[in-house]
């Protein structure tokens, strides 16, 4: 094979352009022992690949669910507490500022309470000036 049409399929490979038949021959070719000294950089990866290509895993996989799932129901109680305790929280929280607002209203309304008991007093002086001041004036 030639050393350019390697460095062309190289080149291929490395932009992912090849085909499995191109990338047979790449490994084929880098399993030889006469790689040339500028291509054998490259030779462990495709040796590598051969080898790789092998390796078969012989493990039984298990198939069958674990049978302690604790872990699952934790979760769901943490979640499920969690939104037990945002929901009330916040209802709470309401129910707090709701109060907080009614006392704020309760104090303004008692101030402005006794502020108009005290204008309903000056008023009634007023009112007794006046009645005065009437019978000064009709007597005459």
């Amino acid at each position: 094979m030639e050393f350019n049409n390697i460095e062309k399929l190289l080149e291929k490979y490395f932009e992912a352009t090849t085909t499995v038949a191109e990338e047979e021959m790449l490994r084929a070719y880098f399993t030889r022992e006469d790689v040339p000294p500028h291509l054998k950089r490259h030779a462990p990866m495709f040796q590598y690949f051969s080898v790789a290509k092998e390796e078969r895993f012989t493990k039984q996989v298990p198939l069958k669910p674990r049978k302690k799932s604790y872990i699952k129901w934790i979760s769901i109680a943490a979640v499920s507490i969690l939104i037990f305790g945002i929901y009330f929280g916040r209802s709470y929280q309401e129910q707090r500022e709701a109060e907080y607002a009614y006392q704020e209203t309760k104090k303004a309304l008692s101030l402005l309470a006794t502020n108009l008991g005290r204008g309903t007093e000056k008023v009634a002086y007023l009112r007794e000036f006046e009645e005065t001041k009437q019978k000064i004036y009709n007597r005459n």
